[in-house]
């Protein structure tokens, strides 16, 4: 055994935190999956927990008592700790919030010697890189029940300091829950007012519209509405980001901001009254950016309006409305969407709806500010709170 202390806990502690095997102190199993193909198996009462739903208060398949019956499959219950063996979510863990059957890519762990289990949770996610960089190099493989057993596991030898802390994480975890739900309802409310306020179906009119505007809308082509420019002379030299230097350096892709460059030539000025849209030529995604930039790669298009009399932010969403996807690896703005036709409407109605989705995503970004700050404040408290 190895006596260590964290670097931050509990008024009132001082002991030395204890290391031992998790399998000395847990009892752990896998389930299985009933025969597919065999009706009788699915469909029944019992939800069937997968490695992506460990988190999740609900399945999307249940199975028969016939199908736990016939199978490897194990009831596991609500508070039981679930972790993820297999597959994209190889090392994910969580605090099960149903009753259920669990498959063989699931490992449930349940404490023996009164450990608290949301402590022993927070530790596992807390050791999810070196567990995969260990036992999963190159992303390939399976972790095992006998890997996860041998794992050593320091924590306290009290069991009220354990329970603090456990309680400390799980009360975090649940404001994060509540910022990642607040955020997907309000990225789920755009999607519904970008189908509602803007035309489809071939319509000429939108199904929601602000009050005072019954005009039909333009059809226009979008290359009639955005003029493009070549990213050549804005793609940075050296790809050597120091967060402490001024430049952003962006891409089209959903990573968007790639880091920070002391180049001070080749500057895209982008201003809150000049903005841009970087357009990604391949994927097709694209980007609102209104501050200065440097850019990745030419696989890309700087994209201003026509007229400036046009609302952009309107315009911008009128683009992300655009219901396509790319089938081969190919250019796209000039041979594709700079001949799809979209309806505009008044300069008026432009600038309301505008202002509205701006508002928007505004919102949108604060919650997803807030929520990033969230998780990189638990991450400083692991590292604190634990040995």
């Amino acid at each position: 055994m190895s006596n260590k202390v964290p670097q931050l806990r509990f008024n009132g502690y001082s002991d030395a935190w204890v290391q031992r095997k998790l399998g000395a102190i847990t009892d752990s199993f896998s389930g299985g999956t009933p025969t597919a193909g065999k009706a009788e198996y699915y469909g029944g009462e019992i939800p069937f927990i997968r490695s992506g739903e460990i988190s999740s208060d609900s399945t999307e398949l249940f199975i028969t008592d016939a199908g736990l019956n016939n199978s490897s499959a194990k009831m596991v219950g609500i508070g039981d700790i679930l972790y993820a063996l297999y597959g994209a979510t190889s090392g994910e863990t969580s605090i099960s919030r149903i009753n259920g059957a669990i498959n063989q890519a699931i490992l449930a762990i349940r404490s023996t010697k009164g450990d608290d289990p949301y402590m022993i949770v927070q530790w596992l996610k807390k050791q999810k890189e070196p567990i995969i960089s260990t036992y999963l190099q190159g992303g390939q493989g399976n972790l095992s029940g006998s890997i996860v057993k041998d794992l050593l596991i320091t924590l306290p030898k009290n069991k009220d300091e354990q329970a603090k802390v456990g309680s400390f994480f799980k009360q975090l975890d649940q404001t994060i829950t509540l910022h990642q739900r607040k955020l997907a309802k309000l990225k789920k409310l755009k999607q519904g007012y970008l189908q509602k306020m803007f035309p489809k179906n071939g319509a000429k009119v939108p199904e929601l519209r602000f009050a005072g505007f019954a005009d039909a809308w333009e059809e226009r082509k979008l290359g009639e509405i955005f003029n493009y420019e070549q990213p050549t002379k804005y793609i940075v030299k050296s790809t050597e980001y120091d967060d402490n230097f001024n430049t952003p350096v962006l891409t089209a892709g959903k990573s968007f901001l790639l880091g920070y460059t002391d180049e001070i030539s080749g500057i895209k000025n982008a201003t809150v009254e000049n903005p841009v849209v970087i357009f990604d030529d391949f994927t097709t995604g694209s980007h609102y950016v209104d501050f200065p930039f440097k850019i990745k790669s030419s696989a890309m298009k700087l994209l201003s309006l026509n007229d400036n009399s046009d609302n952009f932010y309107f315009m911008f969403n009128t683009l992300k409305n655009i219901k396509y996807v790319p089938q081969s690896h190919e250019r796209h703005w000039i041979s594709k969407f700079s001949s799809f036709e979209i309806y505009k409407p008044s300069q008026e109605e432009q600038q309301k709806i505008g202002s509205f989705f701006k508002q928007l995503d505004a919102t949108i970004a604060l919650h997803q500010r807030k929520l990033d700050l969230l998780k990189e404040q638990k991450k400083g408290f692991l590292e604190k709170m634990f040995v």
